[in-house]
């Protein structure tokens, strides 16, 4: 079983955890993860970029798997967070669009793929069929030797002539319930700023990590009280929230993130959050 084949390597090459956001051509890898790595499910790609920073400072050792097509809203991610601050960051991805590819609209974007990485300067190995699977390892292992992105772009071709992994049928918990849900809320005049708010916020920080927005938040907390667990993070907007719940999933230490109603609203990544759930995980929102 070739998808099993494919976490063996992984498991040897000492991966704990699996960020991904499943493609057809790989639901039988991905059913299969949960039952030997930590498995962190997404919603957008993008989102995975950050949390796999944040796994990565906290000394995790992560994958990131998606489809190819979801480069596409990654990679101003990839280069602000992974090669701005140098980080590892090996992604395998299902390559669409380029080997018998039945639906038009996976073309355009993912037969350009390669040229696109060349242009950006991000390392990426095709990985052809069985007789390749051998540079999984090249593409984990050079990510984290060198401290960078690297992308192995997996052909449908690769996995051809391999019985079937998943169960046939799949057991749904139950979904049927009530509920009835009211809201009220008054709002009253403004009590302080944003900057305000960091302020307190700083002064109330004891042996916590930070994770600041980009912009002005974070020039408000390097003003308020600059220190060596404050994350500034540049670029990459709406990536200050997966960072945070990257970190917290690896540390005991209590994270802090200070994110934007904007940036909030613009990631995908508040139901990783909620499924996660990790209890020394704080977002405050200004």
């Amino acid at each position: 079983m070739r998808e099993g084949c494919v976490l063996d390597r992984l498991a040897a090459l000492g991966v704990d955890t699996v960020v991904s956001l499943p493609c057809d051509r790989t639901r039988d890898l991905c059913a299969l993860i949960p039952e030997r790595f930590r498995a962190v499910n997404l919603t957008r790609e993008e989102d995975g970029i950050g949390i796999s920073a944040g796994l990565a400072m906290a000394g995790a050792r992560s994958v990131l798997h998606m489809q190819s097509s979801g480069l596409g809203n990654s990679l101003n991610a990839i280069m602000s967070i992974t090669v701005t601050f140098g980080l590892p960051l090996p992604i395998l991805a299902s390559w669409r669009g380029f080997y018998r590819e039945a639906i038009p609209a996976q073309v355009p974007f993912n037969r350009a793929i390669p040229e696109v990485l060349a242009a950006l300067g991000i390392p990426y190995t095709i990985i052809h069929g069985p007789e390749d699977e051998g540079l999984i390892d090249t593409v984990v292992s050079d990510a984290y030797d060198n401290m960078r992105p690297h992308v192995g772009l997996i052909l449908p071709s690769f996995w051809e002539g391999v019985e079937e992994a998943c169960p046939a049928e799949q057991v749904f918990p139950p979904r049927a319930r009530e509920s009835v849900l009211e809201y009220r809320r008054a709002f009253r005049d403004l009590v302080m700023t944003r900057n305000d708010a960091i302020r307190v916020i700083a002064a109330a920080l004891d042996e916590e990590a930070v994770v600041a927005n980009i912009g002005v938040p974070s020039k408000e907390l390097y003003a308020a009280r600059d220190r060596d667990l404050n994350f500034y993070m540049l670029g990459s907007y709406t990536q200050a929230t997966p960072i945070g719940l990257g970190l917290a999933l690896e540390t005991d230490r209590d994270i802090v993130v200070l994110d934007g109603d904007g940036s909030l609203l613009g990631t995908a990544v508040l139901p990783v959050v909620a499924a996660e759930a990790p209890e020394n995980l704080t977002i405050v929102c200004l």
